[in-house]
């Protein structure tokens, strides 16, 4: 019987979630975004017209220049290409995304996962903690500790990552006692296996498939509060290619030199937008019910 039943959960998604990734055009373009970013970052040095830009150089002859077959978007206040600083941008973006998403899975996903399974007075205390954490806003939290730290990249992950970790300890605690109480579960224990054979082989692989959606969610989310705490001179620091630092420096320029800040503000919203379309998209994809749903009106 234990068997069983991961048997007939892995059967009936196969051939439907393929259906409802050809067929869900917001999560497509979502993944398209994504991809693009993703390219961009990886290939920063060869499609950058400039990669020196990206670094401590500096122009200041070609300072504030318009969008053209030069500088297809333009130059910043001290001559640097800004196509280049957005290529390599995506680099910083999405390093501070992966070491804050990996941080909070790190950290909230064991605590979650032993409190749902164990519950008791262990569950109360974890959650407790957590508690405290959830009490306050997000990116209130991370404004403070990041002010507390040496403004840097890393430290702005730290900072993010010490907010972030609590909403997944919450998620998983919620899967991994729903999986605790199943018969399987039972069934195994009564075997006398150990709890964590259970844990790893049971309760970690039917519980992942919300945390994987809540991370590409949550991709979008890291990469609007890291720009953010940039924008506030918290985070990236001259001459570091950051885009909410690009926004920041170019903010007084808006009225003028529109694409000092156009572009990386852009470039924000596109990649948030995408990793959020991506993430509603697996989200009907790796839930079975939604799945059904579709085979069967």
């Amino acid at each position: 019987m234990a068997a069983a039943v991961p048997a007939q959960t892995e059967q009936v998604p196969t051939a439907g979630r393929l259906r409802a990734l050809t067929g869900d055009r917001l999560a497509l373009l979502g993944a398209a975004i994504v991809l693009v970013v993703l390219v961009c970052a990886l290939l920063a040095p060869v499609l950058a017209p400039s990669p020196e830009d990206a670094g401590g150089a500096t122009d200041p002859v070609n300072a504030l220049l318009a969008p053209s077959g030069d500088h297809l978007l333009g130059t910043d206040q001290v001559g640097r290409d800004i196509l280049s600083r957005l290529l390599y941008g995506a680099r910083t973006s999405l390093r501070i995304a992966v070491e804050v998403i990996g941080l909070a899975i790190l950290i909230g996903l064991p605590l979650g996962m032993v409190a749902g399974y164990v519950g008791g007075l262990l569950d109360d205390v974890l959650m407790r903690v957590t508690d405290v954490f959830l009490a306050f806003p997000a990116l209130l939290l991370a404004l403070a500790l990041a002010a507390v730290l040496t403004p840097s990249v890393g430290n702005a992950a730290i900072a993010i990552a010490v907010t972030w970790w609590p909403w997944y300890a919450r998620l998983i605690r919620a899967q991994a006692a729903t999986v605790a109480s199943s018969g399987y579960v039972a069934s195994a224990r009564a075997l006398g296996v150990s709890h964590a054979r259970i844990l790893l082989r049971h309760v970690l692989p039917n519980s992942a498939a919300p945390v994987i959606v809540q991370a590409s969610v949550d991709f979008g989310g890291v990469i609007l509060t890291a720009a953010a705490l940039s924008y506030l001179g918290l985070g990236a620091q001259d001459p570091t290619p950051e885009w909410g630092l690009m926004v920041s420096q170019g903010q007084s320029l808006f009225t003028t030199q529109w694409w000092v800040v156009t572009f990386p503000g852009l470039a924000i919203l596109l990649t948030a937008l995408g990793f959020n379309l991506l993430g509603d998209g697996l989200r009907s994809i790796l839930d079975p019910r939604q799945v059904t749903r579709d085979r069967h009106p």
